[in-house]
């Protein structure tokens, strides 16, 4: 295990058990869902060291799999609010045992779970490291009651890592090119036509045509961008093909030389192929976010706030960013050292290009469809 260390992955459940099987019944617990590989199981440990409390850790393949539990989980209850079964003795313990205490979200399924009341505002005033996030990291999650994010708004979310979308590519190949990619601009050079693969979603795709061309991730009128059109028209021409779960396959085979994708995708087959690279296009890119939110009825607070504030304390902010190979949403001191050499331009980000990048913001319907026409229009 590299660094020493293990993440919380599904074989680390055994874990979670353990410290939820050796606790008594009456101690007070907390029950987290979490995205798989995102937090340290080592993390866990120091958290529950000398904590009287029932913990578990319940780690999921995907972030749309802890969106669909808590949606199915607020249809359950409803439908037994609604019927015979509300009538039934069912002790408090077993109702409350599947339900999570706090669950992990991506920032861009937020304004989704908000609309449809899955989850509860978050009382910050209760979290003594909530001062220690950067004013953009927490007005990613000051939401109205729409998700649309509004300084007037509530904290729905505790932002506690981070990541971005990248290029990686085939060093070799590019090599006998005689060029390195540096920005956006690189994916419509004729040498990669038919050599790259995309992201099968319109934000990114569209997106990163709109840096090209000096505009914002978050335009919402596209009718006024001109030349965009043409310019996704032509990148299209250099696509081999789109998707969301298997764009790196041809990379490594060599059947792309390169792709844009999440980089904590990208970071987990760098180690073992060092023919790729990766970098953060000096244009900006989009930025992305693992946040703790806590269901809708749920109110085990001081544990919970425990957990969140913990997570943000500069030591642990830290660990988790390094062992997951992430970022920390809070300013933590990492010497480039501490990274391993192929990951740096990739972790270790220019304040400039930081600057310049966005987090995906939630649109009203009207431009969504927008954007899934237009990128219909070119790939369908």
């Amino acid at each position: 295990m590299k660094r020493r260390s293990f993440l919380l992955g599904t074989s680390a459940l055994t874990l979670s058990q353990i410290l939820m099987g050796c606790a008594e019944n009456n101690k007070p617990r907390l029950y987290v869902k979490l995205m798989k590989d995102s937090i340290p199981a080592q993390v866990v440990t120091q958290f529950s060291s000398g904590l009287k409390a029932q913990l578990k850790f319940s780690p999921a393949e995907q972030l749309k799999d802890l969106y669909d539990q808590l949606k199915a989980r607020q249809q359950k209850a409803d439908t037994k609010a609604e019927g015979w079964s509300r009538n039934l003795p069912i002790p408090q313990l077993n109702r409350n045992a599947a339900k999570a205490d706090l669950v992990t979200l991506g920032d861009a399924w937020i304004a989704q779970a908000i609309q449809q009341k899955l989850i509860q505002p978050i009382d910050v005033t209760k979290m003594e490291q909530w001062s220690m996030l950067p004013q953009r990291w927490q007005e990613l999650v000051t939401r109205n009651n729409q998700g649309q994010v509004d300084p007037q708004g509530k904290v729905w979310g505790v932002p506690y890592r981070w990541g971005s979308i990248a290029i990686v590519y085939r060093q070799d190949k590019l090599k006998e090119l005689g060029w390195t990619p540096k920005d956006w601009s690189d994916l419509w050079r004729e040498d990669l036509r038919g050599r790259i693969s995309l992201l099968d979603q319109s934000r990114i795709v569209i997106g990163l045509v709109l840096k090209k061309l000096g505009k914002s991730l978050n335009t919402e009128n596209l009718d006024k961008v001109p030349n965009l059109e043409k310019e996704l028209f032509s990148l299209d021409q250099q696509v081999k093909f789109y998707s969301s779960t298997k764009y790196l396959e041809p990379l490594i085979t060599g059947d792309t030389w390169l792709a844009v994708g999440w980089s904590s995708d990208i970071v987990q087959v760098m180690g073992r192929y060092p023919q790729l690279a990766a970098f953060i296009p000096q244009s900006g890119t989009a930025l992305w976010s693992d946040v703790w939110v806590s269901p809708v009825g749920q109110n085990s607070e001081l544990l919970s706030y425990q957990w969140m504030d913990f997570c943000l304390t500069s030591k642990i902010a830290k660990e988790i960013s390094l062992l997951t190979k992430g970022n920390s949403p809070i300013p933590v001191q990492i010497a480039a050292t501490d990274i391993q050499t192929s990951l740096r331009n990739l972790l270790i980000i220019d304040s400039e290009v930081l600057a310049k990048s966005e987090f995906l913001l939630p649109f009203s319907p009207k431009v969504d469809a927008q954007y899934q026409t237009l990128f219909s229009k070119v790939n369908g």
